[in-house]
């Protein structure tokens, strides 16, 4: 009662609720469903239902923390939950601070704004407290930190789950550093709820470029949007909407050159514009993504020319993926709908012998496969000890059980063939769904502790379960890496738990015998985890010659457009 009655007095710089932009909705963010249906639960819900959390006798979470690369929607989506709560009679206040606009050069005035942010907020309740850049506000305390951050933190932290209630006030922070930021704000009770913010998949890209372009007219077809999706490998929702702007530019200087040397206002027709899909092309070809401006994505499609002798190789590296990391099935079903449901028994199946071999529990368990080469009919026996878990395996999602033992891969080409580094590239482009970590040598020696940077990246590859950590060229990158670095890295490795969806993807130049005894021992040749790449067919090379030779060269040159 007295937060109620209390007279905030002094300065409020800073502290006003902020006017946002009201055109900003949940359906004009993509790819965030589940984000989307999460920040309901804690937001809206108790708004509108606050029968529900009283009759349950349970508190909503009121913290939530979004860490992700750059450009991903984190900004937005924190904007739409603010006009979302403030439509029909909602009025849901919104406060926005940056990280550094919190703090001062006065002695104890970032303390002072934080209490007075929290105090107006619970006065203005229900609110909603957004901090932008919040490791820049609560970095990690140590020893080093200096003696005015850590007390920033000590008040950041008593506010959010002190001995007084915040009532309805909910915090929620950004960042693109999540382990900068102090633990302790990593707990229920202060932000209960993390979210990450990766890049956007096949299917988020192509809802994206929906939403941007769904006011043009005439609007872009659904198959050019659908090669446009599958183009745009890497790029992050702040790309796309740069790339949608930079097309209309695009066809505007096709339309009207003469725009750009007349100092005059000229009149034209908007009607005339068309947008075109070479329009994208050359906006592509501007464009640079936010995340291949400080490291290039490993990820990328078979390049044109070589599909015809890489596709076949490709489809069964991913055939046998599957078998060993069952969750590459989640990414590869919606690309493959047609026949799932019998290979996708088949891998189940295969997988619960893959337990059986490793698990000595159920040794004794009968696993029985038959496959007919006709119909494809799978019939199995399942000794009664193995039978609850296997119904138990098949009816949940493998995304959120431990149903992957240990999963590792390794492509080993013949030296000098150079395929291994175009197929690694397609599957990960294949398994897009996931975040990939690169541990190739310039990543680790970019910076000043190669072994810092390797911890820093195969932890974050387990807390982001499923994932892939990628080292091409093994066998090079194991001769540079010191005795100190390859300590690590097979310790890190061995320390994750063998249930946990954490792929090892890696090439090799060198064959299997010749590999050193330290790299044999990660992979294991008989649960198919090492896959010798196969040169080209015959049919193969006549068919990469018969479309380079026959068709390509045999086109006439395009006539140029002198419009």
């Amino acid at each position: 009662a007295g937060k109620d009655t209390m007279n905030i007095g002094g300065s409020l710089a800073g502290v006003e609720q902020m006017q946002i932009d009201g055109s900003v909705q949940f359906d004009g963010v993509g790819g965030l469903s589940d984000h989307i249906s999460s920040l309901k639960e804690m937001v809206i819900f108790p708004l509108l239902y606050p029968e529900i959390f009283e009759r349950l006798k349970i508190e909503p979470p009121r913290g939530c923390l979004f860490y992700g690369p750059p450009g991903t929607g984190k900004t937005l989506l924190a904007r739409a939950l603010a006009n979302e709560c403030s439509q029909n009679d909602m009025k849901v206040t919104f406060f926005m601070r940056k990280g550094a606009e919190c703090l001062s050069k006065w002695i104890g005035e970032s303390e002072r704004q934080l209490r007075l942010l929290f105090e107006q907020a619970y006065q203005m309740r229900p609110s909603i407290i957004f901090f932008d850049e919040i490791d820049a506000l609560a970095p990690v305390r140590s020893d080093k930190q200096d003696q005015i951050h850590s007390s920033v933190v000590g008040t950041l932290l008593a506010l959010m789950d002190g001995l007084a209630s915040r009532g309805e006030v909910v915090v929620i922070g950004a960042t693109n550093r999540l382990d900068s930021i102090d633990p302790a704000l990593r707990r229920p009770g202060r932000f209960e709820r993390e979210f990450r913010f990766s890049l956007p998949n096949k299917e988020a890209r192509k809802e994206i470029f929906k939403i941007h372009t769904r006011d043009w007219n005439p609007k872009p077809s659904d198959n050019l949007l659908e090669e446009l999706a599958e183009e745009c490998a890497g790029y992050c929702g702040a790309d796309i909407k740069a790339l949608c702007a930079e097309t209309g530019l695009c066809a505007l200087r096709h339309r009207y050159p003469q725009l750009y040397e007349s100092r005059e206002r000229l009149q034209i027709n908007m009607d005339s514009i068309k947008i075109k899909a070479n329009d994208f092309s050359m906006a592509m070809q501007k464009t640079v993504p936010a995340s291949r401006r400080v490291v290039p994505s490993p990820g990328r499609a078979l390049p044109a020319i070589s599909k015809p002798l890489l596709e076949n190789t490709l489809d069964r590296i991913l055939q046998t993926l599957q078998r060993v990391f069952p969750h590459a099935e989640l990414a590869l079903k919606k690309d493959h709908q047609q026949g799932i449901t019998s290979t996708s028994t088949c891998l189940k199946i295969c997988q619960c012998k893959r337990l059986c071999s490793v698990q000595s529990t159920y040794t004794n368990s009968i696993c029985k496969t038959k496959c007919l080469q006709k119909n494809f009919n799978v019939y199995f026996h399942i000794h009664h000890s193995f039978l609850d878990l296997f119904s138990s395996y098949c009816s949940r999602n493998p995304r959120d059980q431990p149903t992957s033992y240990r999963p590792r891969f390794l492509l080993i080409e013949e030296p000098g063939s150079g395929q291994a580094s175009d197929l690694a590239a397609a599957a990960i482009h294949s398994l897009e769904k996931f975040p990939v970590y690169t541990l190739d040598l310039p990543t680790l020696f970019a910076s000043i502790s190669p072994d810092e940077r390797c911890v820093q990246l195969m932890r974050e590859a387990q807390r982001s379960a499923p994932s892939i950590i990628y080292v091409p060229q093994i066998p090079s990158w194991w001769e540079t890496a010191g005795p100190t670095l390859r300590s690590v890295f097979t310790t890190l490795l061995q320390s994750i738990p063998r249930f946990t969806p954490v792929l090892l993807l890696a090439t090799s130049n060198v064959q299997l015998r010749d590999l050193p005894e330290e790299i044999k021992e990660l992979f294991n040749n008989e649960y198919e985890e090492i896959f010798r790449i196969p040169r080209p067919t015959c049919a193969e090379r006549r068919l990469f010659f018969e479309d380079l030779v026959m068709k390509q060269a045999a086109q006439p040159p395009a006539l140029k457009n002198n419009t």
